[in-house]
């Protein structure tokens, strides 16, 4: 039994990284397949999992189509209800829906203004007011999720669905050196530093792009080690 996830760009689709962590992680059989985000092919290459129109879209063994990470992240957790993708306490479960939902839902300047590029560090990005009350806004669901959360470096103490979702925004606090507090920044580090994201980085680092579809603003520095 095995899953297709069809995925963009590993550089740049967040939402990508979101669909294949959430297999990935919790040891879910998958094979992925690459579409053509920058290529101008991805219509075609979608064009069997009508009506997904975006990436990721997951097919399940039994051949049915699930598009939207939220829909795949509670369809995964109905089929594999001890693969512990959710938090077993009912209050953290909750909570951590809730992160979800709203990353899903929201954030729109953060993503608008920093779009995941896995590359470089944009040390010389400016974040606007917006930018700067999506972070605020993210360090306020951060400090939620462990006030009742159990020990452990992630959000609810185990690794969980939360993480999946909040693994791109870590990626974007890096990768544009964004205004944070020392707690979430060690959060952030904690993410990067993954054996899976980073298997997932270095695949995407094997792809050239020029031009660069996001260009700095101007001095990078080395992605962290």
């Amino acid at each position: 039994m095995s899953y297709d996830l069809y995925i963009g760009d590993r550089l740049f689709s967040s939402w990508s990284l979101r669909g294949w962590l959430m297999l990935q992680k919790f040891g879910l059989p998958h094979r992925v397949h690459l579409v053509g985000l920058y290529s101008g092919s991805m219509a075609a290459d979608l064009a069997a999992l009508a009506p997904a129109r975006l990436v990721p879209a997951l097919r399940t063994p039994e051949g049915e189509v699930v598009g939207e990470t939220l829909a795949m992240a509670e369809t995964l957790a109905e089929m594999h209800p001890d693969a512990g993708m959710w938090p077993t306490d009912p209050v953290l479960r909750s909570r951590a829906r809730w992160l979800c939902a709203e990353m899903a839902a929201g954030f729109g300047a953060l993503r608008s203004a920093c779009p995941m590029q896995l590359a470089h560090v944009d040390v010389e990005f400016a974040p606007d007011k917006a930018v700067l009350a999506d972070l605020d806004r993210i360090e306020t669901l951060w400090a939620f999720a462990r006030e009742r959360a159990p020990d452990g470096p992630w959000l609810f103490g185990a690794y969980s669905l939360a993480d999946v979702f909040y693994a791109p925004v870590c990626a974007r606090i890096v990768g544009y050196a964004l205004p944070v507090s020392t707690a979430a920044r060690g959060y952030c580090e904690t993410v990067l530093d993954d054996p899976d994201f980073k298997a997932w980085r270095t695949d995407g680092l094997k792809v050239q792009y020029d031009p660069f579809p996001y260009p700095p603003v101007g001095r990078t520095e080395n992605w962290p080690a």
